[in-house]
């Protein structure tokens, strides 16, 4: 109608929506603020966390006469191929848009952390992948691939990335996190946001905020946190991919943090979320996390309660699917408990991010028919990242293999789901199917390296398993006694809940590898056949006593539907390693937490007996070549709000190509707080021909020295800042320092979060 501002998209959105909400009854502003779980998990059947004493959500046709805000996987909870997922949703959109008096349908939302996360969809490697490449122009490239899918079978959102940043090991959603620095993670976090968001898919930051630091790593606790460490490590990710991605949308963490649950915090998720970043998206609450502020954490008394607790503090939308933003909601608005203005500011959000969508507008329901989601222009991508990721640790020079009798054996030798982790279709959802296949092609490695070595004599002697029985380790040690090689390949079995021994709800209680692989390494060790572990994990595990006994040590990442050919690429030589570690490897099985980011009295030293050293430091990776680093110059100095240009020469010794991982970390010796012994401050990846040299120069802006101080501002402080260049956290060959001049500056918002790097072919 031509009164019907909201329906002229010539118009503001600011105005658009003011109308809309203007027209709605209270009922219909809280219909925006729902998800609903079309096709919900049987009894028994865990998806998700689900609380299980708050009763079934109404029938569909119930909850859209209000309208409905989203539709929750309705391709990712059960097996369905292209076409007929994309009809289910045409369908229930449609039923969504004529239930309601303004005919607007619902985001449609699914998981995407290691692809669109539906059977027959290409499978990439795990986030903890991305971080190994260092590579976020490639990741960046792999989100756009998944979005363009997933925006053509009819989704708008996305759940991912996961930028939470690694604490300690022994969590089972380390597979979930890219890393363990916090620059790490925000750089490589943000080029796969704004990867989603190009193509218009919304893209929603996990978890916010504090939730991989845990106690005792166990999923969901209490978060052990102070002010400083939340602001310099677990938010800056977030403050990242919120400015230079542009995310739409962020998903609040289930822990609490000093005892307020994050889905009740006002200061977290409208304080700092909204007034001092500045974000205006929508936030979207984790999967019954509403539910859980009464069930689990106990602040609320009733349904009604969490709702008004969850509204004020800043939770836009409830998902997975109605509980406390229906009936509970509304009857407490309509009693005065809870100000219609938090309702009228929740509906509008979600309102403005579907006008964002083209939802308010006709033709919306104009979706491509999708036919294949594994296309070999995304396998190809899982494949160059696969490659990428993969970190040779350890090697004595019996890599590339050229053993004519080589044996395969362990518990992942000859298991495609060892590729995958937790948030991938086939583990996620399709083990409750066990008629069902993969969906997708994923080689296991024994195929994988079969091929890759076809003049060798290969023999497998695969575990039956991954918590390995005396047969398996019988079996082994035979196949390596008859060897003049043995590949050993160990890791995990992801899984939900305790079903496995990576994943969400599957935290360890040490780094010891699961269950016997540690004895089945040491057996096979004792053969004294040269032996090449190779660790398909979704964390680093503790590996001293058996990495230096081993003839050469790879680590992957959960890599993916193209992982056994990349691990077997690598293997063979053909390939050439160019992964670094995003985390570090442990020596002992008690190292936790272990990362690099300790200040001076968290290393080794005669104070206490325990050394903490990592065996494999962070950003470690070993390469067929070797490189060499020259000509170091730092400006001496700059003002504190200033620029100082760092410049190195790296050169490759070495007589194949190869791809060097230059790392750039910075320290303050003398701060008015503890600081790190150092952080990680930039890097760039350098492919050089034999013989060749680059010059990578960094562009180091004053605030990436910035910290909290001690009145909880961030400041940049004048005074010297030391620099080193290297390969890893601690090969960091080159070391100088710069001064930064004037006045003490505190910092807002919008200071510089990141450092240019450049690389010039050089003689």
């Amino acid at each position: 109608m031509a009164d019907e501002l909201w329906r002229d998209a010539s118009l503001p959105v600011t105005e658009r929506v003011a109308d809309l909400l203007g027209r709605m009854t209270i009922e219909e502003k809280a219909g925006q603020l729902t998800g609903y779980w079309t096709v919900s998990a049987q009894p028994g059947e865990e998806v998700a966390p689900l609380p299980d004493d708050f009763g079934e959500p109404p029938p569909l046709d119930e909850v859209i006469r209000s309208g409905l805000g989203q539709l929750t996987r309705v391709f990712g909870t059960a097996p369905v191929r292209p076409a007929e997922g994309a009809a289910r949703l045409r369908e229930l959109q449609a039923r969504v848009a004529a239930g309601n008096r303004f005919g607007i349908p619902a985001i449609a939302h699914e998981e995407c952390l290691t692809g669109f996360m539906t059977w027959t969809a290409t499978v990439f490697p795990c986030p903890l992948a991305w971080g190994a490449s260092f590579d976020p122009e490639l990741v960046g490239e792999m989100a756009e691939g998944i979005a363009t899918s997933m925006r053509r079978a009819g989704v708008h959102q996305g759940l991912a990335p996961v930028l939470d940043v690694t604490r300690d090991y022994r969590w089972g959603r380390t597979e979930e996190t890219i890393g363990e620095d916090p620059y790490l993670v925000g750089v490589i976090g943000s080029a796969y946001v704004h990867g989603l968001e190009r193509t218009g898919l919304v893209a929603t930051l996990k978890h916010f905020a504090g939730y991989a630091s845990s106690r005792g790593a166990r999923n969901m606790a209490s978060a052990a946190l102070g002010p400083r460490e939340f602001a310099d490590v677990v938010l800056e990710p977030f403050e990242l991919a919120l400015r230079a991605g542009g995310a739409r949308a962020v998903m609040n963490s289930y822990a609490d943090v000093d005892g307020v649950p994050a889905a009740a915090d006002e200061s977290l998720l409208t304080g700092l979320l909204r007034d001092r970043l500045g974000f205006t998206g929508v936030v979207v609450s984790d999967y019954f996390a509403l539910s859980f502020l009464q069930d689990m954490h106990g602040v609320a008394g009733s349904p009604g309660e969490a709702a008004a607790l969850a509204l004020r503090a800043g939770i836009d939308v409830e998902l997975p699917t109605v509980r406390c933003y229906g009936t509970p909601l509304v009857e407490r608005v309509r009693r005065g408990d809870i100000p219609e203005e938090h309702l009228d500011r929740a509906a509008g959000r979600v309102l403005a991010l579907k006008c964002d969508l083209g939802l308010l507008d006709d033709g919306w329901d104009i979706v491509e028919e999708p036919a294949d989601f594994d296309p070999p222009e995304l396998r190809g991508l899982a494949r160059r990242l696969a490659e990428e990721s993969v970190v040779l640790l350890a090697n004595d020079g019996v890599l590339p293999l050229r053993a004519r009798r080589v044996a395969l054996t362990g518990p992942l030798a000859d298991d495609p789901r060892a590729m995958l982790g937790c948030y991938t279709f086939p583990t996620h959802v399709a083990g409750r199917y066990p008629e069902l296949s993969l969906g997708v092609e994923i080689p296991a490695l024994a195929g994988a390296l079969s091929a890759e070595l076809p003049d060798a004599e290969l023999t497998v002697a695969a575990g039956e398993d991954v918590m390995v029985t005396d047969a398996d380790i019988e079996a082994a040690v035979a196949a390596a006694r008859d060897a003049e090689v043995c590949v050993l390949a160990l890791g995990d079995r992801a899984g939900l809940f305790g079903h496995g021994t990576s994943g969400e709800g599957c935290d360890a209680e040490t780094l010891d590898l699961p269950g016997r692989q540690r004895e089945l390494a040491e057996a096979v060790l004792a053969t004294g056949t040269p032996t090449v572990l190779v660790l398909l994990t979704g964390r680093p595990y503790a590996l001293g006593g058996v990495a230096d006994r081993a003839a050469a040590v790879v680590q992957a990442f959960f890599p993916g539907e193209e992982g056994a050919p990349a691990l077997a690429g690598i293997l063979s030589g053909r390939l050439d390693p160019s992964g670094r570690l995003p985390v570090s490897v442990p020596r002992h099985r008690g190292g936790q937490p272990g990362t690099y980011l300790r200040a001076r009295t968290g290393a080794s030293s005669r104070w206490s007996s325990v050394d903490p050293r990592a065996l494999f430091p962070f950003g470690h990776g070993l390469t067929w070549t070797s490189f060499g680093y020259e000509d170091l110059e730092v400006d001496a100095s700059a003002p504190t709000d200033g620029t100082v240009r760092v410049a190195v020469t790296v050169r490759n010794l070495g007589e194949r190509s190869g791809a060097e991982v230059v790392q750039l970390y910075l320290a303050d010796p003398v701060a008015s707080v503890v600081r790190p012994t150092r952080w990680l401050a930039g890097w760039a990846r350098a492919r050089l021909a034999p013989g060749a040299a680059a010059r990578v120069t960094f562009e180091v802006h004053a605030d990436r020295t910035s910290f909290t101080g001690r009145d909880l501002r961030r400041v940049v402080e004048p005074g010297t800042i030391e620099v080193a260049v290297g390969s890893s956290s601690e090969d960091l060959p080159l070391r100088g320092s710069f001064d930064l001049t004037g006045p003490e500056r505190v910092l807002g918002a919008d200071r510089v979060l990141t450092v240019p790097a450049t690389v010039t072919a050089t003689r």
